[in-house]
């Protein structure tokens, strides 16, 4: 079976361990949009792995994973990876990584870039600086750098130049900066290159051979809906299709040869950054389920802004992504609460949303129309059946299920791996 697995929040859903739970039955991994700015968090045991680039399968023996051609690699930030799981005695060899030919390459300017334009913006976005936006958008303006021309250093050096030719105008002439040096960029990228190339190969190709074979492959996205470019709350969004749809394009698989797609959520809602928030808390239940839920961004260190769970947006991002399952996160992090509210509207100038508008003004004025439920004020930890999860737990499970329309599945009751319930 070749699942797909998105967030359907704004990213930070807790993918990372349910990707890490599905992987080990399955054959290959798949990792096809985002770049370095994305984080998920595995904890095996003692040991805590934070994944930039790298699927998080990589911890499981016998494995392959794939960095898609969807997806903007920098070199140095993968290599630091690979480097890093091997000083804790876990080798990312060629048979198990495979990045894809035509993947797109993160440069520096493109990191320079991505912060200079933030600093100048009057309505800062709240990008993470790794470089992702800009390298996206050089792609798009068909004068990106893809992996295969890393490769060829003769095909590289042209591409570089004329690159340089253009970009350090520009950081001259619009941010009296610098430019920047052909030589220094030159040597490290090639120094990649030589490092990076027994994993380089045609990753379509692969993953397709491999469905043919019966292989079972699972798609890991990175980020959540509504920092979809397209249906995203834009412009605080990232640069590429975190729903499911970026997994056809951004792996070269067809969406006919997708069997089932889950969704990860939280019990509540977060979000890093800037951008519209109906459901956020104030401040001090914001501090409290941040310093519960221990919510602060795996690429950043970010504290990310906190809130209810919000059933307007987990349902139009389950339209958009046509869910056939989902997975609740972090349940747990409510073990405390008296009540817990749910939002099922907005309210804006007296009108009633019970479908997520995209108007800017709407989402940053709306106030959320809430349902009040019973807490459980019990630990949930030591559970493994939905069966034996308080009443009330139970209760607001279900409640999400009807909001969203979607059967609930998995639901995490704590950070470790075998902290979930399946039902």
């Amino acid at each position: 079976m070749n699942i797909v697995v998105v967030g359907a929040q704004w990213g930070d859903e807790g993918k990372g361990k349910l990707i890490d739970i599905l992987s080990k039955d399955v054959d290959v991994t798949v990792r096809y949009q985002g770049g370095s700015n994305a984080g998920h968090t595995v904890i095996v045991g003692q040991e805590r792995y934070v994944f930039h680039l790298l699927p998080s399968a990589i911890l499981r023996d016998g494995k392959v994973c794939v960095i898609g051609n969807g997806v903007v690699v920098d070199p140095k930030a993968l290599l630091e990876e690979i480097d890093g799981l091997k000083k804790r005695g876990i080798r990312v060899t060629p048979d198990k990584l495979k990045i894809a030919v035509n993947s797109h390459v993160v440069m520096p300017y493109h990191r320079i870039l991505d912060g200079l334009r933030e600093n100048i913006r009057e309505h800062k976005i709240g990008t993470t600086g790794r470089g992702i936006g800009p390298c996206y958008a050089d792609k798009v303006t068909r004068c990106g750098i893809r992996m295969v021309d890393l490769m060829n250093p003769r095909v590289f050096s042209a591409k570089l130049k004329d690159n340089l030719k253009e970009k350090n105008e520009y950081f001259k002439k619009v941010f009296s900066q610098e430019g920047f040096s052909f030589d220094s960029i030159h040597d490290e990228y090639q120094a990649y290159a030589r490092r990076l190339k027994p994993y380089v190969c045609d990753t379509a190709l692969f993953i397709n051979d491999a469905i043919n074979r019966k292989s079972s492959v699972l798609f890991e996205g990175a980020q959540g809906a509504f920092l979809d470019i397209d249906f995203g709350t834009y412009p605080f969004v990232t640069s590429s299709n975190t729903t499911v749809g970026g997994a056809a394009s951004g792996s070269g698989v067809a969406p006919t040869r997708i069997d089932k797609v889950i969704a990860a959520v939280k019990a509540y809602t977060t979000r890093v950054g800037e951008g519209p928030f109906p459901t956020e808390f104030g401040k001090e239940m914001d501090d409290e389920i941040r310093s519960r839920g221990k919510e602060f961004g795996a690429t950043t260190g970010r504290a990310r802004r906190c809130g209810w769970f919000d059933s307007v947006l987990v349902r139009y991002a389950a339209i958009t992504g046509g869910f056939d399952e989902l997975a609740i996160m972090k349940l747990d992090v409510l073990d405390e609460l008296k009540t817990i509210r749910l939002c099922t509207g907005y309210k804006y100038k007296g009108k009633l949303f019970s479908d997520f508008p995209h108007d800017y003004e709407v989402l940053c004025g709306a106030k959320p129309v809430y349902e009040e439920m019973p807490g459980w004020q019990k630990p949930l930890g030591a559970i493994r059946e939905f069966s034996r999860l308080p009443v009330q737990a139970r209760s607001y499970i279900k409640r999400l299920e009807a909001l969203v329309g979607v059967p609930i599945k998995y639901i995490s009751i704590g950070s470790e791996r075998d902290e979930i319930i399946v039902r």
